[in-house]
């Protein structure tokens, strides 16, 4: 079992930079690939940026040179950091954790976290 506590959001204008922390714990979060999603009012949830066991991230096209994930195993963190902040950028964002072990899947979420970006 992991339990994932986000953190870091709040309102900032057009242009500012947010970074959210994505704390684990239950587990050795080293063995998980770790993604951050968002869902904005009346939308679907969407992968913004995710970073494999190894250290390899891929970003969703919209958030590509102003988002950045990274990871810090000892302590059990996952992070985003969002510069260039665009109105469109505002939603619940969530941390996510997944392991596929003998075959079986694991995956976690976080309870999210608001992002406002103001025009």
């Amino acid at each position: 079992q992991v339990q994932l506590v986000e953190s870091g959001g709040g309102l900032v204008q057009t242009g500012g930079s947010l970074r959210l922390s994505c704390a684990a714990s239950g587990s050795i979060i080293a063995l998980y690939a770790l993604g951050w999603y968002r869902q904005a009012p009346g939308k679907q949830r969407e992968s913004v940026a995710r970073i494999t066991s190894s250290g390899t991230t891929n970003y969703a096209d919209s958030v590509k040179g102003r988002f950045t994930t990274s990871r810090d195993d000892a302590k059990n963190t996952v992070y985003l950091q969002m510069n260039n902040l665009k109105p469109e950028d505002t939603a619940v964002y969530f941390c996510n954790a997944i392991r596929t072990y003998w075959g079986a899947k694991y995956e976690y979420w976080g309870q999210g976290t608001q992002v406002t970006v103001s025009s």
